[in-house]
């Protein structure tokens, strides 16, 4: 089940691996992200097939999605009957599929699971924990992911520390990607760029946040005089517009949304990656690119204990500072998130557990 552009890519490993062993599948997408650039260029780049079902649910507020993609879905999985139905990460798809899929009832299987913010205030961990209480396998990336689901009196044996298939995702795509755009054809100095990717709600939808977020990126292009690239969300385009903010162009590249080769390619350009996404802290972190994460707490903590993310909130003056300290890293880490075989283990853990 798909709904969301991260949802695509880190599936698509799991696609091709159902499809190298001949098991029988369908997707569903729910439409959640619906546009061209944020969808269906995934599906053709990434070589996947089309999704048998698409629900076009688009945006609504988060009762309004999930509440039309639990009845699309509910229809889905009653024509069809699978034996397992897979979910990827923390969206209202995710939710809204797992829920679906278990008052059926239908196996659930969440990839991805055991990632914790702790921070109940942003919807994202609300679908996390919800979804991983009501799965029959649990795919953690991580064993900190594996204890944190102990921690909250999860059955040991619904656990499957499998590595993450964004590690898979970025190991099958990443040669791909070399014959994307070039940062000369976007008129960027080569090697003389930051990259910032920017959405999340409690960021953008914050005025203060937002002006906040913008003003330490332009100190931060000032400081080093570097360019920082920004691929605008339609979400966040939305909201400057709204509240009236306005960006220096000199310091703050604002380009239109990038297709996933093309991103991946200035991602392992990019000097440094700014992100408040959990899947670029992911991607930053096995490019071996420094990142620092604008937010106030992080589900993926294991980026910070190897060296490969560093936690500045939104304030101008710490987003410098945490920057400052990152580009003094050594590219050396190890990469916590696996050896690029997750993809692998979870079709198999399957298939053995419905055989056995």
């Amino acid at each position: 089940m798909l709904g969301t552009r991260p949802e695509i890519i880190k599936m698509s490993p799991i696609v091709r691996e159902l499809d190298k062993r001949g098991v029988n599948y369908f997707s569903l997408h729910t439409g959640q992200h619906y546009s061209y650039i944020m969808d269906r260029v995934f599906f053709e780049q990434l070589g996947l097939p089309d999704a048998k079902y698409n629900l076009n649910v688009g945006s609504g507020t988060h009762a309004e999605e999930t509440g039309r993609m639990l009845i699309g879905i509910e229809k889905v999985l009653l024509e069809e009957r699978p034996d397992v139905v897979l979910v990827e990460g923390d969206t209202n798809s995710v939710l809204a599929g797992a829920l679906a899929a278990s008052k059926l009832p239908v196996k659930v299987g969440h990839v991805e699971a055991g990632l914790r913010s702790y921070d109940r205030t942003v919807p994202e961990e609300l679908n996390r924990v919800l979804t991983d209480h009501i799965s029959d396998y649990l795919f953690a990336p991580t064993e900190v992911a594996k204890r944190n689901l102990l921690a909250e009196g999860i059955s040991e044996d619904r656990i499957f520390v499998t590595g993450n298939t964004i590690v898979d995702a970025v190991r099958q795509n990443l040669e791909l990607a070399k014959d994307r755009r070039a940062s000369s054809e976007l008129q960027l100095p080569e090697d003389r760029y930051f990259l910032v990717t920017l959405h999340r709600q409690e960021n953008v939808d914050n005025v203060g946040r937002l002006k906040d977020l913008i003003k330490g990126l332009e100190l931060l292009s000032e400081k080093f005089g570097k360019i920082v690239v920004y691929p605008i969300h339609p979400r966040t385009r939305k909201r400057l517009q709204e509240f009236n903010i306005t960006i220096n162009g000199e310091r703050l590249k604002v380009i239109d949304p990038l297709d996933y080769l093309s991103f991946l390619k200035l991602e392992s350009q990019a000097d440094l990656i700014l992100a408040d996404s959990g899947g670029v802290q992911e991607e930053a972190c096995i490019l071996q690119v420094p990142c620092v994460t604008l937010r106030d707490n992080t589900e993926r903590p294991e980026t910070i204990d190897v060296g490969a993310n560093a936690l500045a909130g939104t304030k101008p003056e710490n987003v410098v500072e945490k920057a400052s300290m990152m580009l003094t890293r050594e590219r050396s880490w190890l990469n916590p998130f696996g050896d690029g075989r997750a993809s692998e283990r979870i079709i198999k853990i399957i298939c053995d557990s419905r055989t056995g």
